[in-house]
């Protein structure tokens, strides 16, 4: 593949050893342009980078290389690891992000970036459970890529998870949101997400139940566990 080789100086300056990498994180800009972008992602004061950036039109930068840590997930945890700086490739996706009018991740980026997860993962070793987005990891904080980017496309592909669903499946009759609390969170903490408490509801329960929708179910993202939802995170948890 063709890069556009930029550098970035917000990265750690020791090499670390590439069997360590067993993560993809996949991030959304959040700026205006993308000349902003690798403005805030190359210069040592932001203390923000990422391993690849992809524009609109497809074009890959590389600021860091894979064998240095990146600084792009921040304080982080999927499943019992936890600041996946030091596991992961960051990648970016030129997006102006919900704060600036969030768009659409065109063809010819998507395209792009399928292309260099696959060379990732092949090379790296990297499974499908541990290819993630940026609000998988730090619900709290982050809520990209957000709920236009395809995942299930990425799945036709073979890179990371999805589901399938048939609305026979869901039963809405029997559903009690009160009592499906238990149900979700466990099942959420099973497939991987964290900063929730298992025995008690929480403010912040429903920033995460956004993060959840926002990536797997994409029409509807508004913090509420319904059946549907329910019946998603069952057959998410038993990815193991």
């Amino acid at each position: 593949m063709k890069y556009i080789a930029l550098k970035s100086k917000s990265c750690s300056r020791k090499v670390r050893n590439t069997k360590k990498i067993k993560h993809l994180i996949i991030h959304y800009t959040g700026m205006q342009s993308i000349r902003a972008s690798i403005k805030r992602l190359t210069a040592k004061k932001y203390k923000v980078s990422c391993h690849y950036l992809i524009g609109r039109e497809g074009k890959i930068y590389q600021m860091i290389s894979d064998n240095k840590v990146a600084w792009h997930a921040g304080k982080s945890q999927w499943k019992k690891t936890k600041n996946l700086n030091e596991s992961s490739i960051g990648i970016e996706l030129v997006n102006k992000g919900h704060k600036f009018g969030y768009q659409k991740f065109p063809p010819k980026q998507i395209k792009t970036l399928i292309q260099l997860c696959l060379r990732l993962k092949k090379k790296y070793k990297i499974k499908n459970k541990f290819i993630l987005g940026h609000s998988d990891i730090a619900p709290l904080r982050k809520i990209d890529p957000g709920e236009k980017f395809p995942w299930s496309q990425l799945k036709q592909k073979n890179l990371g998870i999805w589901y399938a669903l048939k609305k026979k499946q869901i039963n809405y009759s029997t559903f009690d949101a009160k009592k499906s609390r238990n149900f979700f969170f466990n099942n959420l903490f099973k497939f991987g997400y964290r900063y929730f408490n298992l025995d008690r509801t929480a403010k912040s329960d429903k920033i995460i139940i956004k993060a959840f929708q926002s990536r797997f179910r994409q029409n509807k993202v508004n913090g509420l566990i319904d059946p549907e939802c329910l019946k998603i995170s069952h057959l998410l948890s038993k990815n193991k």
